[in-house]
């Protein structure tokens, strides 16, 4: 297993680390509330940017991303643009995304990016080699909001995410019974054991699914989510009380 290193923050190592989101609509609500990211005990920050008003704007996007990269320096800061199909606030063509992103990688100041699992293959490898170039880590990813696939699927999916290079595997899928969070937790346990060579982020969603997202140190998952003031998905769990539980679950 290969960890991956940003900032002081080691992914695939030791209990999971928490991320939380940033999901303010406009630079006066991002600047104050990347501020408050600072005192909060978490690990990482995702800013939402398709919360952002003016995500249309890219230059506009990419300056702000240095300003929250300087009040959050210490943090490593993820850069997601969460499609509309996939969960996310607006629709954007797959051209405004890639353009987005390249504009970004290019002009801004980001430590990893999101990028969907199913977007147009010669896009994402391009968008990849740029973000390597600039030692920007690759989360790859996949939401199912509606239902939880089968163990073999999720597993099949997280295997595909290492082939096309990602630096970091995450899935995140809806149960709709106690079976269902079983199947991912079994997928996940799969998935570390068989499998991966690099960091995996899996869990299953709601109140339902919450427990996935406190026992990845026992199954293998190496970032969980948590909600500082406003969750940017169904489950998460407040930070503090988050943490509290990862270090009672530590091996």
């Amino acid at each position: 297993m290969n960890t991956v290193t940003v900032k002081n923050v080691t992914l695939g190592s030791g209990s999971p680390k928490i991320i939380v989101p940033l999901v303010g609509k406009n630079e006066k609500e991002l600047i104050e509330e990347a501020k408050y990211l600072v005192t909060i005990d978490c690990d990482l920050v995702e800013w939402r940017v398709d919360f952002f008003d003016q995500v249309a704007d890219f230059q506009a996007t990419a300056e702000i991303s240095k300003k929250i990269a300087e009040i959050l320096s210490d943090k490593p800061v993820l850069f997601t643009f969460r499609t509309k199909q996939e969960g996310g606030e607006i629709a954007f063509s797959d051209q405004q995304y890639f353009d987005l992103y390249k504009t970004v990688i290019e002009n801004g100041v980001i430590d990893l990016l999101d990028v969907e699992l199913f977007m147009e293959e010669e896009a994402v490898q391009e968008i990849i080699q740029l973000a390597h170039q600039k030692t920007i880590k690759i989360v790859m990813c996949n939401h199912d909001f509606d239902k939880t696939p089968s163990k073999e699927e999720i597993v099949s999916r997280l295997c595909t995410m290492q082939e096309k290079n990602a630096d970091i595997c995450k899935i995140a899928v809806m149960p709709q019974s106690s079976d269902d969070v079983l199947t991912l937790l079994e997928a996940t346990n799969e998935m570390q054991t068989k499998h991966a060579d690099r960091p995996i982020v899996t869990m299953s969603m709601g109140q339902k699914g919450m427990v996935s997202r406190m026992c990845g140190e026992v199954f293998g998952s190496a970032m969980t989510f948590g909600a500082a003031k406003k969750a940017s998905a169904p489950g998460q769990v407040p930070v503090g009380e988050l943490r509290e539980i990862l270090n009672t679950l530590a091996l």
